[in-house]
């Protein structure tokens, strides 16, 4: 048997910190919302970028990156960590981190439908039962949680279905724009500091313009816990998790990386039964299973 490459121990790595950053984030966002816990870990991760970037390189900043790798890097964050990550924070409070890391496993079947659409790719047969496995396993996990409800409840689950999917397209996109600015053997390091960078700044600008920079400061004041947990989530999610998923995409194909990154729902079976005590019936770790099936064959076929 051949030993995992770098890109694909980089790609499992990654699993498991989306996994327990998943389940920081959800503790912090019961505590002070999506909004505020989105807004602040761009921060905290931004600062520890640019600190590893000036330590690793000696600049600040990658200024010689070039206009084009700017640009595909920057519209890479602004996609994946504003508007993806703000759609999946959302349902972390909604329907929890393992149901919202599970319909993270779209992402990719999102990716290959959005490649067929726009650039005229051809989807095999292997591909096509890829799909219908992880949308099948999906859906057999939702469908079971629902049965289950009220009808209030189902209705919340519904809303909180339609944001992990949101935030799966958001790491589609952001994922192919990624692997456009990291084209050449750019550094992971410098691309992700790009990716974070860029939205940062989109990200305050737009709460400085709605004037709601003070009303964030003050519930991070008043909640220490939920500041650690941010703390910890973004040390092991925006920093160590989105560096190990760049340096995955870069040294292996991404479908073989998209396949082992997206092992977090299966590592958040036990995860969410011990930390937050969220019931796993037998049905839920057999579609997440059949899922994250679906996905290795419409990668790998």
């Amino acid at each position: 048997m051949s030993m995992l490459s770098g890109g694909e121990i980089a790609a499992l790595t990654t699993s498991l910190l989306w996994a327990m950053t998943s389940l920081l984030f959800t503790r912090a966002t019961q505590r002070v919302g999506a909004s505020i816990v989105n807004k602040t870990r761009l921060v905290v991760a931004l600062l520890l970028l640019l600190g590893s970037h000036l330590v690793a390189y000696r600049v600040l900043l990658p200024v010689d990156a070039g206009v084009e790798r700017w640009f595909w890097l920057s519209l890479s964050g602004i996609i994946g960590l504003v508007i993806g990550d703000a759609f999946l924070f959302q349902a972390f409070h909604t329907i929890g981190p393992r149901i919202s890391m599970l319909l993270m496993s779209l992402a990719p079947v999102i990716a290959t439908v959005f490649s067929w659409i726009f650039l005229s790719e051809r989807l095999s047969i292997q591909q096509l039962a890829g799909i219908s496995i992880t949308v099948s396993g999906i859906a057999f996990v939702v469908l079971e949680r629902n049965n289950r409800r009220s009808d209030k409840e189902t209705s919340v689950q519904a809303a909180g279905i339609l944001l992990g999917v949101g935030a799966a397209t958001g790491q589609a996109l952001g994922l192919i724009t990624s692997k456009i600015g990291l084209a050449g053997d750019f550094p992971a390091l410098s691309g992700n500091l790009i990716r974070v960078l860029a939205a940062t700044l989109v990200l305050w600008i737009w709460t400085a313009f709605r004037g709601q920079v003070p009303a964030a400061w003050q519930a991070l004041k008043g909640d220490r816990h939920a500041s650690g947990y941010i703390l910890a989530g973004s040390v092991v999610g925006p920093f160590l998790g989105i560096w190990f998923s760049l340096i995955a995409i870069q040294y292996t194909e991404v479908g073989v990386a998209s396949t082992l990154m997206g092992l977090a729902p299966i590592i958040l079976l036990p995860l969410s039964r011990i930390f937050l005590h969220e019931e796993v019936t037998g049905k839920a770790v057999l579609g997440t299973i059949v899922a994250m099936i679906g996905v290795a064959i419409l990668f790998l076929a």
